[in-house]
């Protein structure tokens, strides 16, 4: 049993030194004895391979070591260098000190004056970038910004020359300022189109083009560009009188608070215009401007027909014959249909006509009347609308913009504007066609009153 298990155990342990010889020694070996033989060779074979390893790694460790020492040398020799470099930067910076000691001995007050130098020319510089003359004169601003930036080292000085230029820029900005001169420039347009025109600047306030349109200086972009929204008023028509214009004096609206529009000119553009303002009030504000077109339409043919029935009862008071073309006319054929009728029934039958007729006369006055108490409430609730719209954005956004509540405020204030607008000629409108229709009436009442006097004489004289 012991025999056969150690026989096991030399196969099993030939086998795995077999495959770890290889496959191929395995597939070969038809015997024990054979096997044994394959890993005897296997073992022989490994330490040969170790040993070619052993040997390869001794070469490279002396390679190593070599290049360790040429890398030690070269650390030397760089920290020399290194030395030598702290050494002389030391000798240089001693002898920059000792230069701008001497530098600055000699400059003595011209020091005081090139500082002076160097702010005026950074105010130029920023005068000048803002400046409407750029568009005329571009690129000045570049030379102060390079004078500056020499200035500003140690080493270096400005020449006779830079200094004369910017005092011929300070003496070119004075005088351009007071004068009006026109040039060609390129002028872009709202759309985005680009041309060429004719441009009339009007010192450093304002520039207009041939046109008559303003225009304003993009320092960013060094352009002219024409303001999307003009001003309303006489101020176009002055500018096109400006702009054609060779000599003389001519009107013209100048802003001097700015050099590319200023305050005065933005709040021109700015402010709405009447029909901005009308589109302010809503729907509310529409509903209003109808119901007052409404009204108005309304007074004119009452004051038309009116008139044209006043003018029939004109020339029915001039006739003997009742006419049925006019409310008197009608009245008056009531007493000739019934000329011996009783003067009490003759006073109610000519009242009868004239309640008749009076519904036609007075036809719309309450309508108007409506319409003017009507419209201010309108108007009040549209700024009550307005108002709550408006605090309802202070709540969610808070207060820290006045110009938007007050333009919020603004725009609920039109509605009672238009409210008060609609009222007020509509009442006046009630009031003159109140006032015709009752002159009408009153001749009716007066005619039967005289008719009833005169039935009442003959009745009595019979």
């Amino acid at each position: 049993m012991s025999i056969k298990f150690v026989k096991a155990a030399a196969i099993a342990m030939a086998g795995t030194l077999a495959l770890s010889a290889g496959p191929a020694l395995a597939q070969e070996a038809k015997s024990l004895d054979e096997l044994l033989q394959f890993v005897k060779q296997g073992q022989v074979q490994e330490q040969k391979e170790n040993r070619a390893r052993e040997q390869r790694f001794a070469k490279d460790k002396a390679n190593q070591a070599a290049e360790l020492q040429r890398a030690e040398a070269e650390r030397t020799r760089q920290e020399q260098i290194s030395a030598q470099l702290e050494d002389q930067f030391e000798e240089n910076e001693l002898l920059v000190a000792a230069k701008q000691t001497q530098l600055k001995e000699k400059l003595g007050t011209l020091a005081e004056l090139f500082g002076h130098l160097t702010s005026t020319s950074g105010d130029l510089a920023s005068n000048l970038e803002m400046s409407l003359t750029s568009a005329q004169y571009p690129g000045r601003e570049v030379f102060l910004q390079e004078l500056i930036a020499k200035m500003s080292g140690s080493d270096t000085l400005p020449s006779i020359e830079e200094i004369e230029r910017v005092w011929f820029e300070l003496n070119r900005e004075m005088v351009e300022s007071g004068k009006i001169v026109s040039f060609t420039a390129q002028v872009a347009k709202p759309n985005g189109d680009k041309v060429e025109q004719k441009v009339v600047r009007v010192g450093t306030f304002n520039m207009v083009s041939e046109e008559g349109q303003y225009l304003q200086f993009v320092p960013a972009k060094g352009s002219l560009e024409e303001l999307a929204r003009q001003p309303s008023g006489p101020y176009i028509g002055w500018a096109r009188d400006l702009a054609s214009a060779t000599d003389g004096m001519h009107k013209f609206g100048v802003d001097p608070t700015g050099p590319t529009g200023g305050s005065f000119l933005a709040a021109l553009i700015n402010s709405p215009n009447l029909e901005e303002r009308w589109h302010q009030g809503g729907y509310i504000g529409y509903a209003i401007t109808a119901v007052g077109a409404f009204a108005f339409l309304l007074a004119l043919v009452r004051l038309a027909y009116l008139a044209s029935v006043s003018s029939k009862v004109s020339k029915q008071l001039k006739s003997d014959k009742a006419n049925d073309n006019n409310p008197l006319g009608r009245v008056l054929k009531v007493h000739e249909d019934n000329p011996s009728m009783d003067p009490d029934t003759l006073e109610l039958k000519l009242s009868e006509g004239i309640l008749k007729e009076t519904p036609k006369l007075e036809s719309g006055l309450t309508l108007l009347k409506i319409i003017a108490a009507v419209a201010p409430l309108m108007g009040l609730l549209g700024t009550v609308t307005g108002m709550i719209i408006t605090f309802q954005a202070i709540t969610i956004f808070g207060a820290g913009d006045p110009k938007a509540m007050a333009g919020g405020i603004s725009g609920a204030l039109v509605t009672t504007v238009l409210g008060l607008l609609v009222a007020i000629p509509t009442v006046l409108l009630h009031t003159i066609v109140n006032g015709r229709a009752q002159r009408i009436i009153h001749v009716l009442n007066e005619q039967t009153t005289g008719i009833i006097a005169e039935h009442t004489e003959a009745n009595q004289g019979n």
